[in-house]
């Protein structure tokens, strides 16, 4: 199994800038992919980053140039630098792992981090 616990979040001014953090514990060597998600209220989860393995990322249109994810392999922590900052990234934040063991593969969701962006 992996853990994942996002901290990070809080309330910035529009313009402002935020860096979320995900520490994952547990069976971390057969993570293939990790990526940040968010949901505002009343509004389906979507994927605003991702990274691979190898190192690919993958951007929405709507992170692009503003967001930058990272991840630290000897802490074992996933970030996403969120740069200029707007109302409509106000947002649940998580963090997603995905993790294959033959021919298994398992999907983890972090409890989520809060932000909120002021106009």
């Amino acid at each position: 199994q992996v853990q994942l616990v996002e901290s990070g979040g809080g309330l910035v001014q529009s313009g402002g800038s935020l860096r979320l953090s995900c520490a994952a514990s547990g069976r971390i060597l057969s993570i293939n992919y990790m990526g940040w998600y968010r949901q505002a209220p009343g509004k389906q989860r979507e994927l605003v980053a991702s990274i691979s393995t190898g190192g690919s990322t993958n951007y929405t249109n709507s992170a692009k140039g503003r967001f930058t994810i990272s991840r630290d392999n000897a802490r074992n922590t996933l970030y996403l630098q969120m740069n200029s900052l707007k109302p409509d990234d106000t947002a649940v934040y998580y963090c997603k792992a995905r993790q294959k063991e033959g021919l298994w593969e398992y999907v983890y969701w972090g409890q989520g981090t809060q932000v909120t962006v002021s106009s």
